[in-house]
């Protein structure tokens, strides 16, 4: 799926039967939604761009900070004995368990991109 992105939000490219148009939303909001709609994907990105900016002035005068997708932290579980085994083998690296599975997604990712081409 390709998606929008404008001042360090995502939002997503999604064709709505329904509708007949193009519509989406930004992703990772939590409680806030920001929803756009276009007929082409010029449309599409200046209904994104503008629900974004109006988001941001919004909670400018409302004085709250805007929420912002993903903050970074994510909460994983995971079986015991692979917690174990994380472990020991970072600890004998080096390193970190979080430096060492962000280096695994990473190249996880970085593993499909290449198939992508």
């Amino acid at each position: 799926m390709d998606y929008l992105e404008y001042k360090g939000y995502k939002g997503s490219v999604e064709y709505s039967r329904e509708d007949n148009c193009l519509v989406g939303k930004v992703q990772g909001m939590g409680k806030d939604l920001i929803a756009y709609e276009g007929q082409t994907l010029d449309e599409l990105r200046q209904d994104f761009e503008a629900g974004i900016d109006s988001y941001i002035e919004g909670c400018k005068a409302d004085g709250v900070e805007p929420q912002k997708p993903y903050s970074g932290k994510l909460n994983l579980r995971m079986p015991s004995e692979l917690h174990s085994r994380v472990a020991a083998f970072v600890a004998a690296s080096g390193t970190t368990i979080n430096d060492f599975i962000n280096r695994a997604i990473r190249n996880e990712l970085n593993k499909v991109a290449v198939k992508r081409i």
